[in-house]
């Protein structure tokens, strides 16, 4: 069995993954990722959980803009300048959990029934 990561190696996983979308990155706006925040609140996580909370994040974000845009034609005549903050990282980190809960729930079903 493969251990969890340590909180340093969570920061390092949520920081490689979010090289990769665009994130407020300014520490004066109080919406930039905090990734010292992020690795204690992600603790328990598996590397590949830790890995997929960018990914949630950018799907809430690409959701907020479909819903605040309910009319195709107007998501055509509008440039995307949306960029990850940390409450939709805080929000994909409980997603994320969720989900890695939700899987849990099935295999203990799985397991009761066999």
């Amino acid at each position: 069995q493969i251990p969890l990561p340590d909180k340093e190696s969570r920061k390092s996983i949520l920081k490689i993954n979010a090289e990769k979308i665009p994130t407020i990155t300014e520490a004066s706006d109080p919406k930039h990722i905090d990734f010292e925040k992020l690795a204690e609140i992600t603790d328990g996580l598996s590397g590949a959980d830790t890995a997929s909370i960018a990914n949630t994040a950018v799907s809430l974000v690409i959701h907020e803009f479909l819903d605040s845009h309910p009319d195709v034609k107007d998501i055509e005549k509008t440039s995307i300048d949306a960029k990850v903050s940390m409450k939709h990282f805080e929000e994909a980190v409980k997603k994320v959990r969720e989900q890695k809960d939700l899987k849990l729930g099935e295999k203990l079903v799985a397991s009761y029934y066999r």
